[in-house]
């Protein structure tokens, strides 16, 4: 067989890797699903989730009356009575508190919307990671089997060296050079093959599981039209957004809490006790006695501790209202930079097709004219070698598209179970707390609500934007 045409079998080995996939093998949405599932990171936020809707049943409970069975036992040898036997139920309750537990409440309420928003952002970044693993390791692998074919194309160029050598029409440098170069796609082999057991152990770590192969990419996910939209969905469906917006109603009722403590609390107590004394020498006595009481209590001097409580108070508000602004700064600048590298990894998957394209041309006429005896052996697999290359660049070219897209979905808040359409049961995160009393409202109480919107709508002036 002529070199020419070992060298046009390594072309067409190369189309069989880029084509040919396992019977059986991973999709991205596999991954995402998987993903989903074994994540620790989900399952520990969910975990705390649940602890917060506790945060809920303790602030009902802290507004209710408490009540409590007391018995005690007294016996003595030296004085009267020798002993004394009771028992009895008492109950104690807050009657009157300006409000203060029932804005509790609602503080507590605030936190589990904020929580589950940020559950959410765990679910945006455990899925982006699946998908980043799933996108790398496809082409690691893919680089891997380029890199294989290389080292045998060059394996063949050597063997056409020696035997031109043989034939006295090349030199020993040309055999030097050609056995150098198999010695560099050598290393580069196995540079692959360790990038691509790296990139493995990634996907295992994100996905949870090892691939039992890895299918093609899919189509690219919708992205807007523009930069300006993309920022608008996220501003609007971020779940950071939403997180520190909570975090913001949160912090306002503390405030309200915290400045109707001066105004002090009314409790009342209710007691019932039944008891048996005994005297020596007497009969024993037995008593029955309901106790109940009222009590009001109002702060007159408490060296200035509700004034800073409500200072302290305040302060914190303002700095969840500058947070949430940092927030939707963050965003807004994540959303432009991935919209800024999609535009970058765009051009240069087009860039790479046309290098391609030049490199095949290049191939075809380095062949025809090895045929006419114009060029050598040694030309043709350069040419190759350049074609090679050319695919290589456009496998990253390629899965930097992929990546890009997701990074930008993600930006936008939009690399979620439900955006991407994977088809699962998803967590209900009010399952847990629909057991329990106090379920949070699904929107946020009026008031904070209007004030967020006021916030928010300086923020889209601020920007040249419409709310």
């Amino acid at each position: 067989m002529s070199v020419t045409m070992h060298i046009r079998a390594a072309v067409i080995g190369v189309s069989m890797i880029l084509s040919v996939l396992p019977a059986k093998a991973d999709t991205l949405a596999d991954a995402l699903i998987a993903a989903y599932r074994n994540s620790n990171l989900l399952d520990q936020n969910r975990a705390l989730l649940r602890a917060v809707d506790e945060d809920v049943q303790q602030a009902f409970a802290a507004i209710g009356p408490v009540v409590e069975f007391v018995t005690t036992a007294l016996v003595s040898t030296s004085s009267a009575p020798n002993y004394r036997l009771s028992f009895g139920i008492g109950a104690t309750a807050t009657l009157f508190d300006f409000g203060r537990g029932r804005r509790a409440i609602d503080a507590v309420q605030e936190t589990v919307l904020s929580t589950r928003a940020g559950l959410l952002v765990v679910e945006q970044n455990v899925l982006f990671d699946a998908a980043q693993a799933y996108l790398s390791l496809f082409s690691e692998r893919q680089t891997v089997e380029l890199q294989r074919n290389s080292v045998t194309v060059i394996a063949e160029q050597v063997r056409a060296a020696r035997e031109r050598f043989e034939l006295g029409d090349s030199t020993r440098t040309d055999v030097a050079i050609a056995e150098a170069r198999l010695a560099a796609a050598r290393s580069a082999l196995a540079a692959a093959e360790g990038d691509a057991a790296v990139a493995r152990e990634s996907y295992r770590l994100a996905v949870g599981r090892y691939p039992q192969g890895l299918a093609n990419p899919p189509r690219l996910p919708h992205i807007p039209a523009s930069l300006e939209a993309a920022q608008d969905i996220a501003r609007r469906n971020h779940p950071a957004i939403t997180q520190a917006q909570h975090q913001i109603n949160a912090a306002d009722i503390a405030v309200e809490i915290a400045r109707s403590q001066r105004l002090g609390s009314v409790t009342g107590s209710l007691s019932a006790e039944h008891s048996i004394t005994g005297i020596q020498g007497l009969a024993d006595t037995v008593r029955s006695d309901i106790t109940a009481s009222m009590r009001y209590a109002v702060p007159l001097y408490n060296g200035g501790r509700l004034n800073s409580l409500e200072r302290q108070a305040v302060a914190r508000a303002e700095a969840q209202r500058a947070a949430l602004h940092q927030t939707v700064a963050i965003v807004q600048q994540a959303v432009a930079a991935n919209w800024a590298r999609l535009q970058v990894a765009r051009a240069r998957l087009s860039a790479s097709d046309l290098q391609i394209d030049a490199s095949q041309s290049a191939y075809e006429a380095v062949s025809a004219e090895v045929e006419l005896g114009s060029r050598t052996a040694l030309d043709l697999l350069n040419a190759e070698q350049e074609l090679l290359d050319a695919r290589s660049s456009r496998i990253l070219a390629a899965a930097g598209v992929q990546i890009a897209s997701y990074a930008l979905l993600n930006s936008m808040g939009q690399m979620t179970v439900e955006t991407l359409r994977l088809g699962i049961p998803t967590y209900d995160v009010s399952a847990y707390s629909a057991g329990l009393r106090g379920e949070p409202p699904e929107e946020t109480p009026s008031e904070q609500g209007r004030r967020l919107d006021r916030i928010l709508g300086r923020l889209y002036r601020g920007e040249g934007q419409e709310p």
